[in-house]
């Protein structure tokens, strides 16, 4: 190409009589005038009236001239858009990530990995995955944790979920899979649950699911917040690095608060009591300042490693146990504003795997080739357009230059005469970038091979890290995982499928098989042939197949043997109080909890005023009929004659601490509060005399004399609820809550 051709600066477009700049500044500038918001059209014709139609007569029928009802109404027709197939209910924020250092050089050219000086922003959607927009949020499922990044080289985007691991190996499985677990097509039950036959037939004949139906009986599957969950890509991706050498990678967030999950029970409830939960709990966190933090870790795998452990790195069922290779910390995201618009963002935000920037590639991952052709194909139904890239929560922050043309809703308007390459009435504009000036180049591998529709044999062991996830939990998660057995295969009416599925269990431990068999009506003899029960791989052939590094244990797939993150930033209190409640305790604990960064709120039977022994009242926040314990992480009732022998004959009050109880939360009382626990089915329990000037805590309960000290108080109940659960009450189920 010519020289001429290769300055963008330079152009055979004709002279134009008005600066184009100048003309388009103006336009803006008087878009942009909002002194006078008077409501118009979409025209801008400004309205005096939309409160009723125009009609032949006040009672007559309606006009067709009547340009702003027919407007009005046609754009509610066509405001909802089709909804996602999956991960149709989210919930989004703005934010930035910033990298620590600048150690990742090595391995990409990813600058936005590689600059600790850039921020670059953020739009996070977090989601469920089977329900519909109208679902709730707190169902057992997995969730989506999707990030696009506006880099200075294009925009990028993580689409991942808060588990390692996926149903199944090959995206040719895609479509059967959302079919089996999304309702039933007969009757369109159950909603936003996998919990039915057609969900568990699929499962129990393809033994590839076996080690995330474990991720998803599991309690990762029943977040306690958006805040307070990983984020995986699941793939692995190769990072490239300035000489074009390739390494593996895999993809974490890691939430500043810990990770931590909700009780089953809570789960069921709050889908009653609050439907939002989860993206309520998002959106007020942010506007409280809470802004949740997730730090980037990495794990790198050179391309010489690659057939050097004991699972073949491309498959999407597998993790790579961190004892294996290590995290690297990144760089931090801050979430830190909430949108505008749930519709213009949330809603219309567009990821897609396949939108990389230069330094990271796909690798042969036979699900994420998949993907890359199914996200693009997908947003095109959602947005009957093109041009869904346009749209202000998917435009890049750098400068769009390309050929693209017409297509439902363009907003670029293009100018010139040229939209072809090669040109030379354009000067060559836009041109091609060479590679030291930001260009993405695929990395260069080498791939042949015949034909065919077959599977790797490294993809065939279906079992052995199902086998590892279940060895390497403890004991209080392994008994959820049986309880959410019973709940999935309990709904299950065909005793055929419950039998395949015990079958799958015994080849991961026998003793999870059997438990899971006493719930579900199925027998478990102990000369089980765990071969018998469908025609899959034996267990044992392809344990035999494996070869190179493994673990028996790792840890940092269970919730409670990592390394815990214990803080009370963000938590929420609930203080129990009627008329006669102890104003001067209330006021100093409540402010301990606050100076901890935990929020407190007021609960009564009625919204109102309170009035304390001394005559000071409080607002309530919260009645009962409104709230409940399941919407919060640790309940205090402070002392009070008045208000605690109130509260004694509220049956309300009872159930509230009662189900906190069984929930594992934290309870703080003191004084009088320590007659209205004895009162409830909390028994067996160490407390403190009523009268003295002692503070007890045991599991989780903490109590303290009417003489106590209230700092040492409310430190012991500040410690208590940076545990978030007290799993060893785990005995004391039979509290009727």
């Amino acid at each position: 190409m010519q020289e001429k051709e290769n300055n963008p600066k330079k152009s055979n477009q004709p002279n134009r009589k008005v600066d184009e700049n100048s003309k388009d500044k103006q336009l803006e500038q008087f878009r942009n005038d909002n002194s006078e918001q008077y409501l118009t059209t979409d025209q801008g014709v400004r309205i005096n009236h939309t409160d009723d139609s125009l009609k032949a007569g006040s009672r007559g029928p309606t006009l067709l001239e009547d340009f702003h009802f027919r407007e009005k109404m046609t754009h509610f027709d066509h405001e909802s858009m089709p909804e996602r197939v999956v991960h149709a209910r989210g919930s989004g924020a703005h934010g930035y990530f910033q990298p620590y250092d600048d150690s990742l050089k090595e391995f990409t050219r990813a600058k936005f990995l590689t600059d600790p000086n850039t921020k670059t922003p953020v739009f996070v959607r977090f989601s469920t995955v089977v329900g519909s927009r109208g679902s709730a949020d707190t169902v057992r499922d997995v969730r989506g944790f999707a990030t696009k990044f506006y880099t200075e080289e294009g925009n990028y985007d993580l689409v991942g979920n808060n588990m390692p691991v996926f149903f199944i190996q090959d995206a040719n499985k895609f479509a059967d899979l959302v079919h089996a677990i999304k309702p039933m097509p007969d009757s369109e039950m159950p909603q936003a649950s996998a919990a039915h036959d057609t969900f568990w037939d699929f499962a129990s004949l393809m033994p590839e699911i076996n080690h995330m139906i474990m991720w998803v009986l599991s309690d990762r599957a029943i977040p306690r917040s958006f805040r307070m969950m990983d984020g995986f890509g699941v793939h692995t991706f190769r990072f490239v690095n300035e000489a074009g050498k390739g390494t593996f990678v895999k993809f974490h967030w890691k939430p500043k608060l810990g990770v931590h999950s909700l009780v089953w029970d809570e789960a069921q409830k709050l889908a009653g009591k609050d439907p939002d939960w989860l993206r309520r709990d998002l959106w007020e966190a942010i506007e409280m300042g809470d802004y949740p933090e997730f730090e980037l870790n990495v794990q790198l795998v050179p391309e010489e490693d690659e057939f050097k452990f004991d699972f073949d790195l491309l498959d999407a069922t597998k993790i790579i146990p961190e004892e294996l290779v290590p995290l690297k910390p990144v760089g931090m995201m801050t979430l830190n504003r909430n949108p505008d618009n749930f519709y213009a963002e949330t809603e219309q935000v567009a990821f897609h795997p396949g939108n990389l920037v230069p330094g990271i590639d796909v690798t042969n991952d036979t699900l994420l080739q998949g993907r890359l052709f199914s996200y693009i194909d997908t947003q095109i139904n959602r947005f009957s357009s093109a041009n869904f890239a346009e749209l202000p929560i998917n435009r890049p922050v750098v400068p769009v230059h390309n050929n693209q043309g017409a297509g439902f809703m363009r907003y670029t308007i293009g100018k010139g005469k040229v939209n072809y390459w090669p040109n030379s009435l354009g000067g060559g504009c836009p041109m091609m970038a060479p590679e030291n000036r930001g260009a993405y180049v695929h990395y260069m591998e080498k791939v042949e091979g015949h034909k065919i529709r077959a599977r790797s044999e490294s993809f065939n062991d279906h079992y052995s890290q199902a086998t590892l996830f279940w060895n390497s939990i403890t004991e209080v998660e392994q008994k959820h995982i049986v309880d959410a057995a019973h709940f999935e295969l309990g709904k299950v009416e065909s005793k055929e499928i419950r039998q395949r599925m015990v079958g799958h269990f015994s080849k991961i431990d026998i003793n999870l098989a059997r438990m899971v068999a006493a719930g579900i009506g199925i027998e478990v003899p102990e000369n089980f042939d765990q071969r018998s029960t469908g025609n899959f791989e034996d267990n044992e052939a392809s344990r035999k197949m494996k070869k190179g590094k493994s673990v028996d244990d790792t840890a940092f797939v269970s919730m409670e043997r990592r390394d815990k993150i214990e803080t009370a930033k963000s938590r929420k209190v609930a203080i129990l109080i009627e008329n006669g409640f102890d104003y001067n305790e209330v006021m100093q604990v409540k402010q301990a909890i606050e100076d901890a960064g935990a929020h407190a709120k007021i609960v009564s039977k009625y919204l109102g005023m309170r009035k304390g022994i001394n005559g000071e009242t409080v607002e309530v926040d919260k009645s009962h009929v409104s709230t409940g314990s399941i919407m919060y992480d640790a309940i205090y009732i402070p002392d009070g004659k008045g208000s605690i022998e109130a509260l004694m004959k509220e049956g309300d009050a009872l159930h509230f601490i009662n189900e906190a109880f069984k929930h594992h939360k934290s309870i703080a009382t003191s004084g009088n509060g320590i007659m209205l626990l004895q009162k409830t089915s909390i028994g067996g329990f160490v407390f403190a005399d009523p009268t003295s000037r002692d503070v007890k805590e045991h599991k989780g309960v903490v109590t303290a004399g009417n003489d106590a000290d209230a700092d040492e108080f409310a430190t012991k109940f500040i410690e208590a609820i940076k545990k978030h659960r007290h799993w060893n009450r785990e005995e004391k189920m039979s509290v009727p809550a």
